[in-house]
């Protein structure tokens, strides 16, 4: 089982970290695009004609389904990318978890990017699943390119920015980009007020990695052996993780699956998330 995943950076770790969870046995395919991100202010056009591209350097390794780990991409490019993958290759969206987070009751709050926080977009999703329950968008600028960068005062100020906007009495909270699933626990830490009950976070990743295996008519199999490989393309070219990728547990998850070189790497990625932590706990 050869599983792709794509997005403009490493908002897709968070998705292919629930993937190696769910079958350590699948191959996984991370395709992203660090020379044209970041993609949120492209146009419409330019954003399909992106997503294409990776996609294309992910569809050239025969994957069976084709996660699309980004929301911009998603809300422009998956018509496109079905139209030329499908049905060859099953292609996966990503939408925030609108629906089960209003499902468990208000009040909610979506953070999501300045372009997408008031967009027609979201507030289709706002009034097709969250009516009845209080809704507030909450834009976080900044705060995907600090996550890209594993910038950790630029995500503390972000964070800091966006839970001053967010109303205290908030009890669930919609992680409405991918890069943010990263650092779900620092959001969670931000937002949880004394005595109040546990804040609940609702992320894409497990259920975009679930529904990949519903469309290739596939089993969770967690107790699986550990024996998928993973292959790393950025912007078109093999490579391996970049460090930026090894400051998250999901991306040191995805290192230790591996063994092999990554096409066109020239060194284990594991040694260098390895090296990576040592240099961290200098």
């Amino acid at each position: 089982m050869k599983i792709a995943l794509m997005d403009s950076g490493t908002g897709l770790l968070a998705a292919a970290a629930a993937m190696r969870r769910l079958r350590p046995d699948a191959d996984l395919v991370l395709s992203s695009d660090p020379d044209g991100m970041p993609w949120g202010p492209r146009t419409p056009d330019d954003v399909t004609d992106r997503a294409l591209a990776v996609a294309r350097s992910a569809a050239a390794h025969g994957p069976d389904a084709l996660i699309v780990a980004c929301n911009t991409a998603s809300v422009h490019a998956l018509p496109a990318l079905r139209a030329e993958l499908e049905p060859q290759i099953p292609v996966i969206g990503t939408v925030p978890a609108i629906k089960p987070a209003a499902a468990g009751g208000g009040p909610v709050a979506i953070w999501a990017t300045p372009a997408t926080t008031g967009s027609p977009y979201q507030r289709d999703l706002i009034d097709r699943f969250g009516s009845g329950v209080e809704v507030t968008g909450v834009p976080c600028p900044g705060l995907a390119d600090a996550v890209q960068a594993a910038d950790e005062p630029a995500i503390d100020a972000a964070v800091a920015a966006a839970a001053d906007l967010t109303p205290r009495d908030v009890r669930t909270v919609v992680l409405g980009c991918t890069h943010y699933e990263l650092v779900a626990e620092r959001i969670r830490a931000a937002l949880q007020q004394p005595g109040a009950p546990a804040l609940v976070l609702h992320g894409s990743a497990e259920a975009v990695a679930a529904q990949a295996l519903r469309r290739i008519g596939a089993e969770p199999a967690p107790a699986a052996a550990p024996t998928g490989a993973l292959s790393v393309i950025l912007s078109g070219r093999p490579a391996g993780l970049p460090a930026e990728a090894l400051a998250y547990a999901e991306g040191r998850l995805l290192a230790r699956s591996r063994t092999d070189l990554a096409p066109g790497a020239t060194e284990p990625v594991a040694a260098v998330a390895d090296e990576t932590a040592a240099a961290a706990r200098r």
